[in-house]
C-alpha cells in the first residue's frame, strides 16, 4: 500500500464521491467576482452549475448580450481558474 500525502488523499475522496461538483459551485459563487471583475459580478444575481452546466442570471439586456458573445471566453476563464473541466455550456437568463 502506497503512502499519501493529505492533499492527494482529499483529491482522490472528491473524484470518487458526488461533492466535486457541489464543491464547484460553492466555490464558483464565493469566487465569482475574482473570476469575472466586479463589474458583472455586480450585475449577475445568481448562479447555478447542474451537470457542468452554468446558468447565470441577470436582469440587464447589454450584460445579458455581452455574456452571449463573451461565452466560449468565459467557460475558458472559469475552467483555467478551477484547473479542470467544470463549465461544458453556459446559459444566460
Amino acid at each position: 500500500m502506497g503512502s499519501y500525502s493529505v492533499g492527494e488523499a482529499l483529491k482522490h475522496l472528491l473524484e470518487q464521491s458526488q461533492w466535486k461538483p457541489k464543491i464547484h459551485e460553492l466555490r464558483m459563487r464565493d469566487e465569482w467576482e475574482t473570476i469575472v471583475g466586479k463589474t458583472i459580478s455586480k450585475y449577475t444575481r445568481n448562479i447555478n452549475i447542474t451537470q457542468k452546466v452554468l446558468t447565470i442570471y441577470t436582469d440587464v439586456g447589454p450584460l445579458k448580450q455581452e455574456l452571449q458573445l463573451g461565452k466560449e471566453q468565459l467557460k475558458q476563464r472559469i475552467n483555467e481558474y478551477f484547473e479542470d473541466r467544470v463549465v461544458e455550456e453556459i446559459i444566460i437568463k
